[in-house]
């Protein structure tokens, strides 16, 4: 006879998953041991590997779950109604406010990404090329004969602001929404008019 699934088996593979983007973070994914992670769940290693098979599978549990959330967030977000300056402060915004909460997982993806085989590297890797991408084209409306026509600088633009929204993760991360929003504006206003937008 088939073995049941509990009623809580999401809720534990989705504690196991934030309690390991801990642990992963704070001693480093090679460091970090089965052991630590049963500790920082307050569960059994036995109950860890009921749901994963292996630290790498916890690995990739945790950035195939943040990163394809963080993709579903920003890329779902309507932005067919705005005009082209709302569309990129809305797609910025959500942005940082997506990643309120995920530090961890963000410095995983950050310092572990490259430990897992390379097929699923591509797919997490897939996940963030959509999210470029969205900025991308939300730039290059704001620009359409400038940044549009010119592909490098484009993506120089992309980075940037990506640089600017990873810069505010490391340096400001226990912000609240109310700052992050705030922050946005700043990067929006930065990326439309430069500094005399400020």
């Amino acid at each position: 006879m088939a073995r049941t699934i509990a009623k809580d088996h999401d809720e534990k593979r989705a504690q196991i998953l934030k309690s390991a983007a801990k642990v992963f973070a704070e001693a480093g994914f090679d460091r970090a041991s089965m052991t630590q992670l049963a500790r920082e769940c307050g569960i059994s290693k036995a109950n860890i590997y009921h749901y994963y098979d292996s630290k790498d599978a916890v690995l990739f549990g945790v950035l195939d779950t943040y990163l394809s959330e963080l993709r579903d967030r920003v890329c779902g977000v309507d932005v067919s109604a705005l005009s082209p300056d709302q569309r990129l402060r809305r797609i910025v915004s959500e942005i940082l406010l997506a990643y309120q909460g995920a530090d961890h997982e963000h410095q995983v993806q950050i310092s572990a990404m490259g430990a897992l085989p390379e097929d699923q590297q591509k797919l997490l890797r897939a996940y963030q090329r959509e999210l470029v991408q969205v900025v991308s084209d939300a730039l290059a409306a704001v620009a359409p004969t400038t940044l549009a026509r010119d592909s490098e600088k484009l993506r120089s633009a992309t980075m940037s602001v990506f640089g600017m929204l990873n810069w505010y993760y490391m340096w400001n991360s226990g912000a609240g929404s109310d700052a992050r929003e705030a922050y946005a504006d700043v990067v929006a206003n930065l990326t439309l008019g430069g500094v005399g937008r400020l």
